[in-house]
C-alpha cells in the first residue's frame, strides 16, 4: 500500500496481559491514497521497534506498507480513538513481517502531496463557528465537525 500520512498518533504504553508487569507499546496513523479512500494504520511490539518505526516518517511523508495483516476493524471500538474512515477494514503492522519504508512523495507521486490538504469528513457535515456562536445553546451535549482555520499563532 502506498500513501501519504494524513494523521498520526503519539506512541503509548499498556500492560501486557500475557507477559505480567511488561508493557506492549503501540502508535496510529492514517494513511490515504486518493481524494475517497484512507485507512488507519495500528502497529504494536516493544519499545524499541515502536519508537523506531514512530520515529522515522512524519505527517506529510508518503510510506510504502509491505507486508501488513488486513483486518475487519469493529467500527464502534476502534473510532473512538482513530479517524472514522470509509473502509470496512484497517492495518496491522507486525516486528517480524511488516515493512514501512519512506521516500518523497515527488519522487512516488505528486498528486498524493494534494491528499494532504482534503478534509476526512463529508463537507456538508461541519458547522461554522458562526453557526456554534448563534445557535450554542440548541447545540449543547452535542458531538459537531467543526471546520476551521488558524490565521495566527502568537
Amino acid at each position: 500500500v502506498i500513501g501519504v500520512v494524513i494523521g498520526k498518533t503519539d506512541v503509548r504504553s499498556f500492560p501486557d496481559r500475557k507477559n505480567i508487569g511488561s508493557e506492549r507499546y503501540t502508535f496510529s496513523f492514517t494513511i490515504r491514497d486518493s481524494p475517497t479512500y484512507f485507512i488507519n494504520v495500528t502497529s504494536w511490539g516493544r519499545e524499541e521497534y515502536i519508537r523506531a518505526l514512530s520515529e522515522s516518517f512524519r505527517v506529510g511523508d508518503c510510506v510504502t506498507i509491505e507486508n501488513p495483516l488486513v483486518q475487519s476493524k469493529e467500527a464502534e471500538r476502534e473510532e473512538k480513538f482513530n479517524p472514522v474512515t470509509p473502509s470496512c477494514y484497517k492495518l496491522l503492522l507486525s516486528e517480524n513481517h511488516s515493512m514501512v519504508k519512506t521516500s518523497s512523495c515527488y519522487e512516488m507521486d505528486t498528486k498524493l502531496l494534494s491528499l494532504l490538504h482534503l478534509p476526512v469528513k463529508d463537507p456538508q457535515d461541519y458547522y461554522s463557528l458562526g453557526d456554534i456562536t448563534a445557535n450554542g445553546q440548541s447545540l449543547d451535549g452535542r458531538i459537531l465537525n467543526v471546520l476551521a482555520a488558524v490565521m495566527s499563532v502568537s
